[in-house]
């Protein structure tokens, strides 16, 4: 009886340094995750931002106008974002009971 306990003990141990070692690399995994979203986020939204303008990315004013018009269009966006989430949070969820 007491190999079969040993044994249990090493399949513990086993399983709990697994464990811990993929919990360690799901920490690495969320955080590259995070990063990839914010980089395609800040690409497609600079994209959409600055569609249709013609901008010299050579000259320093360029840039900054560039940059200019994206900030405009990320505050407008976040705003927005603040006032739907607000609206949504005023909403009555409870539905129609009729009875």
């Amino acid at each position: 009886m007491s190999i079969g306990v040993t044994v249990l003990i090493i399949a513990a141990l086993i399983a709990a340094i697994w464990i811990i070692i993929e919990i360690k690399r799901m920490k690495h995994k969320i955080f590259a995750i995070f990063l990839i979203a914010i980089i395609l986020f800040l690409y497609f939204s600079f994209t959409a931002a600055t569609n249709g303008k013609q901008f010299d990315f050579k000259t320093f004013d360029g840039i900054k106008n560039a940059g200019q018009i994206y900030l405009s269009w990320l505050g407008s966006f976040l705003s927005n974002v603040k006032t739907l989430a607000g609206n949504v949070i005023h909403m009555n969820w409870k539905g129609n009971s009729t009875g």
